[in-house]
């Protein structure tokens, strides 16, 4: 059976070992499961941690600064649960967006 999913940019082909393979990344992973726990700050608080200690050689720093971990973190304290969604999802987005290859100068 054959399953229509929608296009997801997390899910982009990347050159490797001279072949095109499907993107493995551990820290997108760590992303959604972040997203899909929010109702657990211990567990989310754990997860951005991790994310914090993850180096992207593209911005040559963590991949989840620590001002957004803060962030992320204040909001669901606060119980505001939509607001952390939405800053982790930004995140998300813009680790994708950085690591994603693009046009090269020839």
């Amino acid at each position: 059976m054959v399953e229509d999913r929608p296009a997801d940019s997390t899910e982009d082909l990347v050159f490797r070992r001279g072949k095109l393979r499907k993107r493995d990344d551990p820290a997108i992973d760590m992303f959604r499961e972040a997203l899909a726990n929010l109702g657990d700050a211990g567990s989310v608080k754990r997860i951005l941690l991790e994310l914090g200690r993850l180096y992207n050689p593209v911005t040559n720093g963590p991949i989840l600064d620590p001002a957004a971990r803060r962030r992320v973190v204040e909001l669901l304290e606060a119980g505001q649960v939509d607001a952390a969604r939405g800053v982790l999802e930004e995140q998300l987005s813009l680790y994708t967006r950085a690591n994603q290859p693009g046009p090269r100068d020839g």
